[in-house]
């Protein structure tokens, strides 16, 4: 066993360590996509018990696609994150480790995007 190794283990479990992560944060988002789309579809219940009229072209409307689109964002972070694994094993194994911050920029920006657009959502439902 060479002088790097017990480092190249700690490196090795490390990076799993993050991908972790990033999969816990990927649930998170899917989740929270998913119960925007059920809340959605409980509102729209309760106003037809309620004999209210659903009007078209409602904010409820617009909370499937919003929750669609985030359970989509937080399964492309999945594939992010495999992708940003994979590339820092084999960075690990060949001694040759370079951070890059463009996977953590993406999902940034992509949960920065969720952020305003339920912000508008939130705003235009007052």
């Amino acid at each position: 066993m060479s002088k790097n190794a017990p480092q190249k283990v700690n490196d090795h479990l490390a990076n799993e360590r993050t991908f972790l992560a990033w999969i816990r944060t990927s649930l998170g988002i899917m989740g929270f996509g998913f119960v925007v789309v059920k809340f959605s579809l409980f509102i729209r219940q309760i106003e037809l018990i309620l004999k209210k009229d659903v009007v078209a072209g409602s904010q409820h409307e617009h909370s499937g696609a919003v929750g669609v689109s985030i359970v989509v964002i937080g399964a492309l972070t999945v594939i992010v994150a495999f992708f940003k694994y994979r590339k820092t094993n084999k960075q690990i194994e060949e001694e040759n480790f370079t951070q890059t911050s463009n996977s953590i920029t993406i999902v940034a920006v992509f949960i920065f995007v969720i952020g305003i657009i339920l912000s508008w959502y939130l705003i235009d439902g007052l």
